[in-house]
């Protein structure tokens, strides 16, 4: 059984700040890529940087600049550090980890359960 546990979500004023973590735990073996999701909305779910476990990092283009994203290999663990934050940015962000399974040796992609982000006056 892996788990994928985010915290670090809230309600924040335009042009704050929030810094998102998601840990791994259970029977995983590996991580490779790990990354940031977030679903607004009425819409669907969109894939917002990610970061391999050699620290090669991604972001849609709508973050760059404002968003960072880090991790901690000996933790399982993955940070989004987000700055400049807009109501465009309110959405429930998930956590996704691709891994190999430490039971049966297969590749899976585990995913939190999700946070929520309010960016509003």
């Amino acid at each position: 059984q892996v788990q994928l546990v985010e915290s670090g979500g809230g309600l924040v004023q335009p042009g704050g700040s929030l810094r998102l973590s998601c840990a791994a735990s259970g029977s995983i073996f590996s991580i490779r890529t790990m990354g940031w999701y977030r679903q607004a909305p009425g819409k669907e779910r969109e894939p917002v940087a990610d970061i391999t476990s050699g620290g090669v990092t991604n972001y849609v283009n709508s973050v760059k600049g404002r968003f960072t994203i880090s991790r901690d290999n000996a933790k399982n663990t993955v940070y989004l550090q987000m700055n400049s934050l807009k109501p465009e940015d309110t959405a429930v962000y998930y956590c996704k980890a691709d891994g190999i399974s430490g039971t049966d040796w297969r590749r899976y992609d585990y995913w939190g359960q999700g946070t929520q982000v309010t960016v509003s006056t």
